[in-house]
């Protein structure tokens, strides 16, 4: 199995490809890893891969064309050492979380490109143009999706044929799932410049300066999101009649953009 991971601290990595398990299986060629920077694929002397995001708001934003040439990259790698069709996942907290259950289905992949994204997120426009699957380890927020990575990359690969010294260790593991969970809601998407990639627009209400209507833009999408992929966060909550309009008019909105 193939790993192409992009990040801009590849050498956080480093973590994976020196030490423990995951070291040894990497010298007997178990399975293959490899890093890539997105900052190495834009020509401006400050090597800029972020803006600020529109709507405003704290932090910054991952810029989609930098990232786009870097996967591009990275699976042209991938192609070339044989994977016929490697997988592009996003490590992010709104995405299905890790089990042992999605453990075996990505191990089943011959390659996979994974995304450490960085700031605030990325750019919705790359998500949606290049994303095969969003991936989460588990209900927080780290600084940024290095570690993440290496959490399912080492997850993946203590389950590979010769990473462990005896197989039955991992078919023995145990698992312990905590029923809890936080009862926030998943963020709502991002964007930043430019306003026009690839033929996809920015929502026009992030352009419009109405602070009271991109607040509710963007509460709208986290509780619609929140709805669509972790519709337990919403279990046993009462939603406030504003909440419970917004939740409507996201669904209808879905439906609308499905008939079209």
């Amino acid at each position: 199995m193939r790993f192409d991971v992009v990040t801009i601290f590849p050498e956080m990595l480093d973590a994976i490809a020196d030490h423990g398990i995951t070291r040894r299986a990497l010298d007997e060629k178990v399975f293959a890893l490899a890093t890539w920077n997105p900052r190495d694929f834009v020509a401006d002397s400050h090597r800029t891969i972020d803006d600020r995001p529109y709507g405003g708001g704290p932090g910054m934003v991952m810029q989609a064309e930098p990232l786009e040439a870097c996967i591009d990259a990275a699976v042209a790698a991938q192609k070339a050492a044989g994977v016929a069709a490697p997988k592009v996942v996003l490590m992010s907290p709104q995405g299905e979380r890790l089990c042992e259950a999605l453990v075996k289905e990505l191990c089943a992949e011959a390659g996979l490109v994974v995304i450490a994204g960085r700031y605030e997120g990325v750019d919705e426009r790359l998500i949606r143009r290049r994303v095969d699957r969003e991936v989460s380890i588990g209900d927080f927020v780290t600084s940024g999706g290095e570690l993440p990575a290496m959490v399912m990359i080492d997850c993946l690969v203590r389950r590979l044929p010769g990473s462990l010294n005896d197989a039955r260790s991992a078919s023995q593991d145990s698992f312990a799932s905590d029923p809890s969970f936080p009862r926030g809601l998943l963020d709502w998407p991002h964007y930043t410049r430019p306003e026009d990639w690839k033929a996809m627009r920015v929502p026009e209400v992030l352009l419009s300066g109405n602070h009271a209507a991109i607040e509710r833009w963007r509460r709208k999408q986290a509780l619609g999101r929140t709805g669509e992929r972790r519709p337990d966060l919403l279990e046993g909550r009462t939603l406030s009649k504003e909440d419970a309009q917004l939740l409507e008019e996201y669904r209808r909105e879905q439906q609308a953009q499905q008939q079209q």
